[in-house]
């Protein structure tokens, strides 16, 4: 019985007050309709995000705290085990993105949660951009007819706070999850290229080419070492262009002119298009994550339409390490094709397929 037909607050938890933890817990903390009963970190309350609040240790001490629900925003590398105590004790999740660190966990976290009939989302924070949504709603609608292009720029400095993953698991997979999201089809198939140019183990710069099931081609261009910051998505299709900035929450439309083509006869089927109109939509700038939370709350309650499901979650993890892999081997991947090496420590490789074999 949810908390809606009891009439009383959801009881949430929240584990991990770092960087993320500290928004979570200002929202969770905001929330109509929802009590924020305990907190967890192993290293305390760095940013003094929970006043008041006895910092307990994990995420066992959640569980007997008496929550409905937890938010998890500890580093990706503890995801599985902090989910599956959750999962076990029969607790909705919201897990901060990626869903896992590697397919066997995402895949472990997903089947305990659908098993045991939990509501369990996924973190990605760009969905809920205004910007974003209207981009979505507006495909969706058709406006721009047949999809052609889908091309993202997540550029900036180095966050001090990353020092579990590289760029592609931090920063990319909000690129390969939203363009599978705003297309509706998934990826088939990747190129990349990586670099590491600051020192660090894992690579701090990417570019990403690939293609949906839709036949839609996508470009990711993600990174680390730019001295400004740039969140653009661009959306081409037969009608236009929808350009959507995250940083600004502004979303561009571009209408396609007529272009006459005065050709040959042989080049008489290609026509061309011209600058249009320009349109920017005025949009209601709501904080993502509080649009975030306020989904995920909805979700427990009852109505899961307008969360990040931890099938689609799994569904960008396998997208992510065909990235890695295609950057690392040289060759196009398709994201079905990954597995699990079990003798390579949980590293990801590629099944023997005769898809794909091309150099990217």
């Amino acid at each position: 019985m949810s908390a809606a037909t009891t009439g009383r607050p959801l009881r949430a938890g929240l584990i991990g007050l770092g960087m993320m933890g500290r928004h979570h817990a200002r929202n969770l903390q905001a929330l109509d309709g929802v009590e924020l009963v305990a907190v967890a970190d192993a290293y305390g309350d760095p940013h003094g995000a929970a006043p008041g609040y006895e910092i307990l240790a994990d995420a066992e001490a959640l569980v007997a705290a008496g929550i409905d629900y937890a938010v998890i925003a500890v580093p990706t590398a503890f995801h599985r085990d902090v989910a599956l105590t959750f999962a076990e004790a029969g607790i909705h999740c919201l897990v901060e993105k990626p869903l896992a660190f590697d397919i066997t966990e995402a895949e472990e976290i997903t089947a305990a949660f659908e098993a045991a009939g939990l509501v369990g989302a996924v973190g990605y924070i760009e969905r809920y951009n205004p910007a974003l949504q209207e981009m979505r709603r507006r495909l969706a609608d058709g406006q721009l007819g047949e999809l052609y292009q889908i091309t993202t720029r997540r550029q900036g400095a180095f966050p001090a706070r990353i020092a579990d993953v590289g760029v592609v698991k931090d920063l990319a997979t909000h690129d390969l999850d939203l363009a599978a999201w705003v297309a509706h089809s998934p990826f088939e198939e990747v190129a990349a290229f990586s670099t590491r140019r600051s020192g660090r183990e894992d690579e701090d710069m990417v570019s990403v080419s690939g293609r949906l099931a839709s036949g839609t081609i996508t470009n990711h261009l993600v990174n680390w070492l730019s001295p400004f910051k740039e969140r653009v998505t661009v959306v081409t299709g037969e009608k236009g262009a929808l350009v959507g900035d995250t940083v600004s929450a502004d979303l561009t439309f571009y209408a396609n002119g007529a272009a006459p083509t005065n050709v040959w006869e042989s080049m008489a089927s290609f026509r061309g298009v011209s600058e249009g109109d320009m349109v920017r939509y005025a949009l209601t700038r709501t904080e993502p994550l509080a649009t975030e939370h306020q989904a995920f709350r909805e979700a427990v309650n009852g109505d899961p339409s307008n969360i990040v499901t931890m099938r689609e979650g799994l569904a960008t993890v396998r997208a992510v390490e065909a990235v890695l892999t295609s950057a690392r081997e040289g060759r196009v991947v398709r994201p079905d094709a990954v597995v699990v090496d079990p003798s390579a420590s949980g590293d990801a490789r590629t099944a023997p397929t005769t898809a794909g074999t091309g150099a990217p």
